[in-house]
């Protein structure tokens, strides 16, 4: 979830913390079986405007409680609707997110009688056509497999009263955004929408504009690391990172560890190196089925597994409250991807640590974080680490490179006048 712990005597304080929404009673109880504390900025900002019925585009960045932000106004007003119609769509870019703010439902609920399901590809569509003929309150979903049902008349939008876009400028990189205007274009036009992200590119803008109506602006933290996260380099040659992640495993006092990679194939291999040094790991990227992704999430958020290896795939929608360090071993493609990546510590008021291994390679992607943080991020070294070990296949490499330059060169030769020129 996206709140801060209650450890302090604040707790007998905390049910007149969220009264100031005037929310439906029967909410109050989640929030309270749960143990939060006080609403977020973001929650301050929103839920009242949502509560209103305001069309909104909120941009805010990852941690800072915008989907209960969202959750809770839309529970409260389906408290006084007649159940078992679908009020609510929430359109999400991953599985991982639709599930993680299926869960939120689940827990902010109470003891309330709301009923909500994901869906998405990746598994059987039979359970979740199923769900949908026995009455449903709240859908969220992927667009893809979204769009596929409504096409074939098993999701039906006549009475939806509320419609979320989250991480939009996500659904936008993946190549979401045709998707979402088809499914936008049969929702009704009454509906009261509201759109997050946590940045705005011109896409996004332009979707706004032909979809709210006299949208309200809420900005919190725009494009910003969050200001719980410590920031560290380590400059480290190619060919020594797997040596320099083991050693600050093994010297680092961590809760949960969440490593991303550029690749799935290097997600899968890391973790299965991690893995054989004795280390409880797993891995979530897009080769893995969505059994294999939601028992790596699972045992990652009960401790069963202390560290995960992740693609991009986990950059958004992980909330699990005891990541307390993101280690980037290839640096992110983009700052937003930074903002993403290490936007699973530090979230809601917890402190975490941000370390990015780089490259002689990565000076300028360096050059945008630092910017973005606007400050010199410390480079950090190990003082007995051999920094200097000489890559073993740089040789063996560069002469078999060699070799078909030459094989390739003397293809080229062609006959004029009597001799073989290049």
């Amino acid at each position: 979830m996206n709140y801060s712990k209650n450890t302090s005597s604040a707790s007998a304080n905390k049910l007149e913390n969220f009264s100031q929404f005037k929310l439906d009673s029967r909410l109050m109880q989640g929030i309270s079986t749960a143990g939060f504390e006080e609403p977020t900025p973001v929650q301050k900002k929103v839920i009242p405007m949502a509560i209103t019925g305001s069309d909104l585009i909120v941009t805010a960045q990852t941690g800072t409680g915008k989907t209960a932000a969202f959750v809770l106004p839309i529970l409260h007003k389906l408290l006084d609707r007649k159940p078992g119609t679908v009020s609510a769509l929430i359109v999400t870019p991953t599985r991982e997110l639709a599930a993680q703010i299926h869960r939120d439902i689940q827990e902010l609920k109470g003891g309330t009688n709301v009923k909500s399901i994901t869906i998405y590809g990746g598994v059987s569509a039979k359970p979740q056509i199923r769900a949908l003929r026995s009455g449903l309150d709240i859908v969220i979903a992927c667009p893809g497999r979204l769009l596929d049902l409504m096409n074939r008349g098993h999701v039906k939008l006549g009475k939806l009263d509320t419609l979320v876009l989250d991480e939009a400028d996500r659904m936008l990189d993946m190549g979401f955004l045709p998707d979402i205007k088809r499914i936008i274009a049969k929702t009704p036009s009454h509906r009261k929408t509201m759109l997050f992200s946590a940045t705005f590119p011109r896409q996004i803008e332009t979707l706004a504009k032909k979809s709210l109506t006299k949208p309200q602006r809420v900005s919190i933290g725009m494009s910003k690391p969050a200001h719980t996260v410590d920031h560290a380099l380590f400059p480290v040659p190619q060919h020594l990172k797997a040596k320099l992640l083991y050693r600050l495993l093994k010297d680092t006092n961590t809760e949960s560890v969440l490593v991303f990679t550029r690749t799935k194939h290097r997600a899968k291999s890391l973790s299965a190196q991690i893995a054989k040094r004795g280390y409880s790991a797993t891995s979530l990227h897009g080769n893995r089925s969505q059994r294999q992704r939601d028992t790596a999430i699972k045992g990652f958020r009960d401790g069963r597994f202390h560290i995960m290896v992740a693609t991009d795939i986990a950059a958004r929608g992980l909330d699990i409250d005891n990541i307390s360090h993101v280690i980037n071993y290839d640096i992110p493609g983009t700052p937003d991807d930074y903002i993403h990546r290490i936007g699973r510590t530090g979230r809601a008021k917890r402190s975490g640590d941000a370390f990015t291994f780089i490259t002689k390679k990565d000076r300028k992607m360096v050059r945008k974080l630092e910017n973005i943080i606007d400050s010199d991020i410390k480079r950090t070294t190990l003082d007995d680490f051999n920094y200097g070990t000489k890559n073993p296949y740089k040789n063996r490499r560069s002469g078999k490179g060699k070799s078909r330059k030459n094989k390739w060169n003397n293809k080229k030769k062609t006959r004029r006048g009597g001799k073989y020129k290049k």
